[in-house]
């Protein structure tokens, strides 16, 4: 999983590293955190204790997401251009929740 901040400083990132450091050209694979529905409800939790999570896995693309490897290598990134996440589960959690405003 990645949050968006982090994928879009990837972009920027790869637009704005010295090309003849970059062996793969233009092509990377880039990974952040490994966050089940679960760590992401644990995260909010510190901040909204009594924070609930219900929902129904979809068998379809659950066999997609099964059929990924557990882990990206994304070392050529953080090899060539200095690639590294902002965000990890709790730090997300928290910036997703100061960013959210009530929309009733």
């Amino acid at each position: 999983m990645m949050y968006m901040p982090d994928a879009i400083d990837a972009l920027v990132g790869v637009m704005e590293a010295n090309p003849d450091k970059l062996v793969h050209r233009n092509a990377f694979n880039v990974t952040a955190m490994q966050l089940t529905p679960e760590g992401l409800a644990d995260e909010i939790r510190k901040h909204i204790p009594d924070f609930r999570i219900d929902y129904d896995v979809d068998p379809v693309r659950q066999a997609i997401a099964d059929s990924w490897p557990d882990r990206i290598d994304d070392s050529a990134a953080r090899e060539e251009w200095g690639w590294s996440p902002n965000f990890d589960g709790a730090t997300m959690a928290a910036d997703m929740l100061e960013h959210l405003t009530n929309k009733d």
